[in-house]
């Protein structure tokens, strides 16, 4: 090995990006979710699995994850960035909506489930501050793995999506209250008298308050300059660095006010939501919150060991299933209690019924402050963690359970995020002149659009007008994606670079086979392109110009109004069949290459008709 490499340096990094290279791919296959992929791996590379053998295999070192730590601090990101996406499908006005599931049950399920396993631990003889501070971290679930899990089943934006999303959020504003409250039972002298307490509780509660006002303030009056700014320069690499500084910036700044760093990053995503900006940094952040996630749910899997679950196996399989069983009947009865579906009460039962990765943070710091034994900590620590394992399992069979309609509930129905916000609408691509033509007349017509474009300053003075504008680059198919073109009723293509266009409609074409594709074309020979690539209709500039030049000549001279309307449609018939078969020239050697090319690979002969197209 050359002097100066340190494998340790690179070591974990390259294990992280195999695991997710084969875990990914295998479990997909499997039908199986990739968390507990990374779970699995987490356990097998963590110190409790290889990093035992490696004391006698030296070589076995080289493929374990020697510093978990290292891993947890890496992977925490992607929770944070996991919220950031979350707000971003958001909104002000949507979460006003949200308030009495947010305020109401999420508040009552905290309370309630922290006050039942509280007692039930008194009662296994605890104590009571021990009881106190493990029922109140038992109470909390985990948002990391819940709304994945609800995502990959596309339950995310159904009733119980909505609900469970609700109650994770108002657990992680009890994050700064609760690990207060860990402080305050680790105090020497926990009955002294109220007015120090009350003080420490409000210089404890008042910056963080403080950071979230300024956070608000500021982030409505710079995000938007900001990434206006940055838009201008038409540089990838310069929007993506202003998107990952706004969300670890965010998410430090929270943290360092005492809330959680997922709180503060979820609030920039809010404040994006409403901005012209927001489907662009979706599929700009959507890659390192996938990674990250799978770094996160990695480092949980590090931390169990299975030597302790071996020495008493059957002790900690019922704590398991007693704390997700009284967990899920609390969280069913106080969801029918709302007045939510029995069938939505259950789904969402089952899905926040495993504990948390705040539970880990709670528990650390209680074993760092001597409120709670190390021993206690450490078993409710995996007890906590052998949960999250079931977590995908239990969310498999809650979307069993839960009702089939999207969502259930009436009340829930304005809750679901604007996650597709071309269906049933017109998708323009380019906004300029012709753009805004069109939209003139599908506006008249009272047809619903959605536009995008690449030139910021024309993005923001058409939102202020009113229209429903959103800037990025239509070129990516992930970005097309996100705007909906799946539900689209029809995309119109009227940008003026050529090849743009022609990349723009072989992407939607290849994705959406069945996709009405109307595209501005600069001539003949560019629309003969575009019919090859598999547009319904091209429309080139200078056969349109000459037929409008036409039309008002004849009109001018005094034809009869119907009979030139009646000629242009039919000359531009015309135009239409002579172009449509030079492009489908092309397309059928093509296709009858590729037949020719499979038959031959498989050995067999080729058809007459065949033939006749080679």
């Amino acid at each position: 090995m050359p002097e100066g490499f340190h494998w340790e340096t690179y070591k974990q990094a390259l294990l992280f990006l195999g695991t997710a290279g084969v875990i990914v791919p295998l479990f997909r296959r499997l039908h199986l979710s990739p968390v507990l992929g990374f779970l699995a791996a987490g356990v097998l590379l963590g110190p409790y699995g290889l990093g035992r053998v490696a004391s006698s295999a030296g070589w076995v070192s080289l493929f374990s994850l020697t510093n978990p730590e290292a891993v947890a601090a890496v992977g925490e990101f992607g929770v944070v960035f996991l919220l950031f996406m979350i707000g971003l499908e958001l909104s002000w006005e949507r979460l006003q909506r949200m308030r009495r599931l947010i305020f109401g049950l999420g508040a009552a399920q905290v309370i309630v489930c922290a006050a039942v396993l509280a007692a039930l631990g008194s009662w296994l003889g605890m104590g009571p501050r021990n009881a106190i501070i493990l029922g109140a971290a038992l109470s909390l679930s985990s948002t990391a793995i819940a709304i994945p899990v609800l995502a990959e089943r596309r339950r995310l934006t159904t009733g119980a999506g909505r609900t469970a999303f609700s109650i994770l959020l108002f657990q992680d504003l009890m994050v700064a209250p609760l690990l207060f409250t860990v402080s305050i039972l680790g105090a020497p002298h926990p009955q002294a008298a109220a007015e120090p307490i009350l003080s420490d509780l409000f210089w404890t509660i008042a910056p963080a308050f403080v950071a979230l006002a300024s956070l608000l303030l500021l982030g409505r009056l710079v995000l938007r300059p900001l990434f206006h700014l940055v838009a201008t320069a038409k540089s990838t690499e310069l929007f993506m660095a202003a998107c990952l500084f706004v969300v670890v910036g965010t998410s430090v700044a929270t943290a360092a006010a005492g809330l959680s760093m997922a709180l503060g990053a979820f609030i920039a995503g809010l404040l994006l939501a409403e901005t012209e900006f927001r489907r662009e940094i979706e599929v700009t952040i959507e890659p390192f919150q996938g990674l990250l996630l799978g770094l996160f749910f990695v480092s949980i899997g590090t931390g169990l060991d299975l030597s302790q679950v071996a020495q008493s196996p059957g002790v900690i399989v019922g704590f398991v299933v007693g704390v997700i069983a009284v967990k899920a009947a609390i969280i069913f009865l106080l969801a029918r209690a709302f007045r939510l579906g029995s069938r939505l009460a259950g789904e969402v039962a089952l899905v926040l019924a495993p504990g948390g990765e705040f539970a880990f943070v709670m528990i650390g710091a209680a074993i760092a402050g001597r409120v709670v034994p190390a021993p206690m900590g450490g078993e409710v620590m995996i007890i906590v963690t052998l949960s999250m394992f079931l977590l995908p399992l239990l969310g498999y069979f809650g979307a069993k359970l839960g009702p089939r309609q999207t969502p259930d509930e009436a009340a829930l129905a304005a809750l679901a995020p604007e996650a597709d916000i071309g269906a049933g609408r017109v998708i323009i691509v380019g906004y300029g002149r012709v753009g805004q033509l069109v939209g003139q007349m599908l506006r008249r017509h009272d047809i619903a659009f959605v536009a995008i474009d690449d030139d910021p300053k024309l993005v923001a003075r058409e939102r202020q007008a009113g229209a429903h504008v959103y800037w990025g680059s239509a070129g990516r198919p992930e970005f097309l994606q996100r705007c909906g073109i799946a539900q689209a009723a029809a995309l119109v293509v009227t940008i003026n670079s050529p090849r743009a266009a022609e990349e723009i409609v072989a992407t939607a074409r290849a994705a959406h086979p069945d996709l009405t594709i109307v595209a501005r074309a600069r001539d003949a020979h560019h629309a003969t392109v575009l019919y090859g690539l598999g547009v319904t209709d091209a429309i080139p500039e200078t056969i349109e110009a000459s037929l409008q030049l036409s039309e008002a000549v004849l009109v001018d001279i005094g034809v009869p109004m119907g009979h030139v309307i009646a000629s242009i449609h039919e000359r531009r018939d015309e135009y239409r069949r002579l172009l449509q078969p030079v492009a489908e020239a092309p397309r059928r050697a093509r296709r009858a290459i590729r037949l020719s090319t499979r038959r031959k690979e498989a050995g067999k002969p080729l058809s007459s008709e065949a033939k006749r197209e080679v």
